[in-house]
């Protein structure tokens, strides 16, 4: 994943206006630890006229589905939760052939309160462009009910850095 892609993305979801937040192993970097990670994670909230907004914005930029459907049909949220119920899934996995080293993976379900998450969010400065990133507390919560090895030694990480930056303030 390179970072001007990164930045391309962030770009396009910053004009749009969408509502989101960072979170996955870029959030992870973000905040402070640098690791490899292959794809971006990315919760939006998801009331229709933020979606269409950051949907718009993805597709302008090549992203559509791994999965046979239609961005349009993310949309709605009993599609959604069908997916959620039916196919376990958790993420909708895009991809671009104008981006082809980055994935972007977008969150089904909200998994907090978005608005709460998004005000305590921690926004990034990358070159041009801020990124809207999952607070630590709130990154830290959901890696730990993900629960994979990754996650919890990114848990490990995140706890380390939440107490070291305790001691600067």
């Amino acid at each position: 994943m390179a970072k001007g892609d990164l930045e391309r993305i962030f770009a396009a979801l910053e004009r749009s206006g969408a509502r989101y937040l960072v979170v996955g192993g870029v959030a992870v970097v973000l905040h402070g630890h640098p690791r490899f990670t292959a794809d971006l994670d990315l919760v939006l909230a998801l009331d229709p006229a933020n979606l269409r907004r950051a949907l718009d914005a993805l597709s302008r930029l090549g992203y559509r589905p791994r999965a046979p459907v239609s961005l349009d049909e993310f949309l709605d949220p009993a599609t959604r939760q069908r997916w959620i119920e039916e196919k376990g899934m958790t993420v909708l996995s895009l991809s671009s052939p104008a981006i082809p080293t980055t994935e972007v993976d977008l969150f089904a379900s909200e998994p907090f309160p978005f608005d709460a998450a998004y005000g305590r969010a921690l926004r990034a400065d990358l070159r041009d462009v801020v990124v809207t990133v999952a607070s630590l507390p709130d990154l830290i919560a959901l890696k730990r009910r993900a629960g994979r090895p990754q996650d919890l030694e990114d848990v490990r990480i995140l706890e380390a850095i939440e107490r070291e930056l305790g001691r600067d303030e």
